[in-house]
Parts: structure tokens; C-alpha cells; sequence
């Protein structure tokens, strides 16, 4: 049996995750008394709004395995090996070349990634910009190749953790 991959998280994202998994507790038992009600209402199991209650349970059930399973595997990044580079967890300030606009970005895994909430736009080190900026020093540029042959130039402006 292999060992689960492990989650590298920011806190902010740890955090983020705990409290989405307590909110989608809170559904979950509201969906529970919900469900209940409808069966004790029911005089026919066809009933749809009996289905439709099991269903939305399923999903946040389904839901809440997800997060426990992420924040089970979680590790903290909280040291950096490589001061000056491009790491999880960096805050980087990256020069579009191409439109000539900045933008303040965090490398993150992609479980947090997809996560809503918090105060900078998180990028995940899969995505072609973060594969590409992972490792980089600052004053680095690089391109990225998008679908359709297109191309993003970027350069590395500052990286903080």
C-alpha cells in the first residue's frame, strides 16, 4: 500500500480549509434534519424532494471526506530552503511583458489553489505559469506557452514569503 501524498499548505490555506470543512459540517447536519423531515413527511419514497435531500447529502458528505482527507495529508510550509527563489508558499510580483501590467501572485499547491477566499490571487505550481515560475530569482523572465500556440512573458519583480 503506497503512503498518501502529502498536501504542502500555507496557514492561510490550512485555515481556509478548516473552516470550509466546519461550515460544510454545519450543512451537512442541516441537510441530516432536512432529509428527516422529508421522510417522516413522505407518504411516497418517489417523492423528489426526498431525493433530491439524499442527494445533496451525498455531496456534502462527499465534500467533507475530501477536506478531512487534504487536511490529514497536510504539511505546513512554513521554512524556505531556497531564499530567493520561487517556492510554495512565495508572494511574487510577476511583470507581464506581453499587456505590460504587474501582478501580485502566491504559489500554491493545487489543493489550495482552487480554494475561494483570501487576500491575493493563488496560482498552483501545476498551472503552466507556476510550473514555469517555481525555482526562479528575481529578475528572471520567463515565457509560458498557452493553448492556441500562444505565448505570456513574464519577469520575476520581487518574491516574499
Amino acid at each position: 500500500m503506497t503512503q498518501p501524498k502529502q498536501v504542502r499548505l500555507t496557514r492561510e490555506g490550512f485555515e481556509r480549509l478548516e473552516k470550509a470543512l466546519a461550515q460544510e459540517q454545519n450543512r451537512l447536519n442541516e441537510a441530516t434534519r432536512i432529509l428527516q423531515e422529508q421522510m417522516e413527511t413522505s407518504a411516497d419514497n418517489e417523492d423528489t424532494g426526498l431525493e433530491d435531500a439524499k442527494r445533496e447529502k451525498m455531496v456534502i458528505e462527499a465534500r467533507i471526506d475530501e477536506l478531512e482527507d487534504t487536511l490529514a495529508r497536510a504539511t505546513l510550509i512554513e521554512d524556505h530552503e531556497n531564499e530567493g527563489r520561487v517556492e510554495l508558499g512565495a508572494i511574487v510580483l510577476l511583470a507581464n511583458e506581453t499587456n505590460k501590467k504587474d501582478m501580485k501572485v502566491q504559489v500554491v499547491s493545487a489543493a489550495e489553489a482552487v480554494m475561494m477566499g483570501g487576500s491575493l490571487p493563488r496560482i498552483s505550481e501545476d498551472s503552466p505559469v507556476g510550473k514555469e515560475l517555481m525555482g526562479r530569482k528575481k529578475g528572471e523572465a520567463f515565457v509560458v506557452n498557452l493553448d492556441g500556440g500562444k505565448q505570456m512573458k513574464y519577469k520575476v519583480k520581487s518574491i516574499e514569503y
